[in-house]
């Protein structure tokens, strides 16, 4: 009887290990530039609701021009702009993700406007 021979096993399984390795490292950096996207996204979107909310009583086409301006330097693409009385609320979309953010004057009580 004779037996098998287990010459070139090792480099198989040690194959197999690196191939599992860098799989994992891509679902890494596939996650990691996700989550960098969204962030990218929320502050691109925040930033471009604040500077089109300060031009809300100009109306709608000033402040969503400005709130351009700012989406599109920070690498967004403004996909809506809404102007409802004084708020406004932007949609960006960066790489694939989207963000919305609203901003407007500050209400209620304790505000610098309570009296």
């Amino acid at each position: 009887m004779r037996r098998r021979s287990d010459r070139g096993s090792a480099t198989i399984v040690g194959a197999a290990a690196g191939l599992a390795v860098l799989f994992a490292g891509l679902v890494v950096a596939k996650s990691a530039t996700d989550l960098i996207s969204r962030a990218e996204a929320r502050s691109a979107a925040d930033l471009a609701a604040l500077a089109g909310a300060r031009w809300a009583r100009a109306g709608q086409s000033v402040a969503c021009a400005r709130a351009r301006e700012f989406a599109t330097a920070n690498h967004a693409v403004m996909v809506s702009c809404v102007l409802e009385g004084l708020d406004l609320e932007i949609t960006v979309e960066v790489k694939g993700i989207r963000a919305v953010a609203r901003a407007g004057p500050v209400r209620g009580a304790g505000g610098p406007d309570a009296a």
